[in-house]
Parts: structure tokens; C-alpha cells; sequence
């Protein structure tokens, strides 16, 4: 009798740890399910996600490529300008582009440029930003009177001494960067020596942020746009644009990542027209 009990005790212990051990299979072949799924779920996520992305830049091309453009002339230079960016709404998708044949040649073609035509838009006035620093480095009594035309106060004392110590450093000197206009321009590479594409083009989308109102000092409505540029790892460079209540030109309110030290150029740089 004794031994009977002794092999049913066993035979129940058997059952007991076989049934244990079924659910440890269970356990892990579930645990190992539900690892393959998690990661077949994030990979179609991911994939998803990169076909959304893909599709929401092809419709926005889209819409670039339908934008009205609006044509400028002053002599043989012309200007073409579209986009949906504006002080009255924050667009999340907004976008400009602006198109020149030459830089400005002298003063007065630049104030023209700005009171008739670019400065009546936060694009058009972000893109000037660039002729003005070219300006500005072929001549520096005419740039500066083209940079104070343009910007807000305080934004000329943070351009003028930036511009002044880049384009005016010895040859050789990796600080002085005399192309740091062209950085910006579509095509233009540390690679091919900064030659943009012509006619040239600045091409800007919305930023992130929000428009804000000016509060404490001065009034206003701040915004913020990216220009594209190839010259740097972050592609997007912000600069901050200004409408003044009653004025009917924008204004460049902030811009130091226009003048931030780009990639060292490859090669020769053969200016701009």
C-alpha cells in the first residue's frame, strides 16, 4: 500500500511539472508570436508612415508647381515670385520661391525691388536678405544702405559686423567665407563650389512655429520661415520676417543662420551675376 501511494505521488508530481512545462512553451511561444507581430506591426508602421511622408512632399511639389507666379523687370534682370506665405494666417504647409536672373546691380535697383515687388511679402523680403548680403560683400557702402533699407533696427547691428568680419578675412583664413550668399541658393554644394542653378532660386517653406506678436518692444507680427539651402547638415535656415501695423513692406527681423559658418567649400568659387 505504501509503495501505491509512493507512485501516485509520483505520477501526480509528473503531471504536475508536464503541465507546468506546457505552460512554459505556451508562455514563450506566445511571448515570441506576440515579438513577431509588434515587429511586423512597427515595420508596416514604419513603412506607412515613410509612404505618407513621401506622398505629402509629391503633393506639395504638387501645389508649388501650380502656384501662380507673378513676373518682375528692371532692365534685362527679371524677378519671379510665388508662394501662400503671409503675416494674416500661419499656414503649416506654406512655401515661397523666388527667382532672379542677376543680383541687383546697384541701390536703386534694389529699393525698387523691394517697395514695388519682393518687400510686399514675407518671401519675397527673406529672399532680398540674400541679394543684400551679396550686395553687401561687393560693395560695403551700398550693402549696408540696402541691409538698413530691409531690416528691422536691431537686425542691422547683428548683420553689419558678421558680414564685415566673414567677407573681410585674409585669404585663407577658413572664417572669411566670401560665397556664404550662394550657400542658400538651389544647387549650390560645398561639392560643385557653390554654382547654383540659374536662374537662381530661393526656395523657403513655413516654419514650425506659430506667428507671434511683438509685446515689449515694438509691435508686430513676427514670422517664421525656412529657406532651403545645401551649404549646411541642417538644410533649413529660419529667419524671422516682421509686418509692422501700417506698413505695406515686410521686414527681416532675424536672421543669423543666414550668415552661421557653412561647409568649407571644394574648389574655386566663381561668384554670382
Amino acid at each position: 500500500m505504501k509503495k501505491l501511494l509512493i507512485i501516485c505521488l509520483v505520477a501526480i508530481g509528473c503531471q504536475t511539472a508536464h503541465a507546468q512545462f506546457g505552460n512554459l512553451l505556451n508562455r514563450a511561444k506566445y511571448s515570441a508570436q506576440s515579438s513577431l507581430e509588434n515587429a511586423v506591426t512597427k515595420g508596416v508602421n514604419d513603412m506607412s508612415k515613410s509612404a505618407l511622408d513621401s506622398a505629402k512632399k509629391k503633393l506639395k511639389k504638387a501645389k508649388k508647381g501650380k502656384a501662380e507666379e507673378t513676373v518682375w523687370s528692371y532692365g534685362d534682370h527679371r524677378y519671379t515670385m510665388k508662394g501662400n506665405l503671409s503675416a494674416d494666417k500661419y499656414r503649416k504647409d506654406g512655401f515661397g520661391e523666388v527667382t532672379f536672373t542677376n543680383v541687383p546691380s546697384d541701390y536703386n535697383e534694389f529699393e525698387a525691388l523691394y517697395s514695388e515687388f519682393l518687400g510686399r511679402t514675407p518671401h519675397g523680403t527673406a529672399a532680398m536678405m540674400v541679394m543684400a548680403m551679396e550686395m553687401y560683400a561687393r560693395d560695403r557702402e551700398v550693402g549696408k544702405k540696402c541691409i538698413e533699407l530691409i531690416c528691422y533696427p536691431s537686425n542691422v547691428n547683428s548683420v553689419i559686423p558678421r558680414l564685415k568680419d566673414k567677407f573681410g578675412a585674409q585669404p585663407g583664413d577658413s572664417y572669411g567665407q566670401r560665397y556664404l550668399p550662394a550657400a542658400v541658393l538651389q544647387g549650390a554644394t560645398p561639392a560643385n563650389g557653390y554654382r547654383p542653378n540659374r536662374p537662381y532660386t530661393v526656395e523657403m517653406d513655413a516654419s514650425v512655429n506659430k506667428h507671434q506678436e511683438l509685446k515689449i518692444v515694438g509691435s508686430g507680427t513676427v514670422m517664421y520661415i525656412y529657406i532651403i539651402g545645401g551649404g549646411w547638415d541642417t538644410q533649413q535656415r529660419q529667419v524671422e520676417i516682421i509686418l509692422e501695423p501700417g506698413h505695406e513692406q515686410y521686414q527681416v527681423f532675424n536672421c543669423p543662420s543666414l550668415y552661421t559658418q557653412c561647409k568649407q567649400i571644394q574648389g574655386e568659387w566663381g561668384g554670382l551675376e
